[in-house]
């Protein structure tokens, strides 16, 4: 019972690390965008 509990545990663990993953390389993703257009209007307003 305790190797259930155990294993259970840490595929809970596991599954929500790839969950924060996912969800930060979007984060990076739009934070870039962010930056690019940023960029771009600062370049037109030169």
């Amino acid at each position: 019972m305790k190797r259930f509990i155990f294993a259970l545990l840490t595929g809970l663990l596991l599954s929500s690390t790839l969950v924060a993953c996912n969800t930060m390389e979007g984060l990076g993703e739009d934070i870039q965008r962010g930056g690019q257009s940023l960029e771009r209007e600062a370049e037109e307003h030169k």
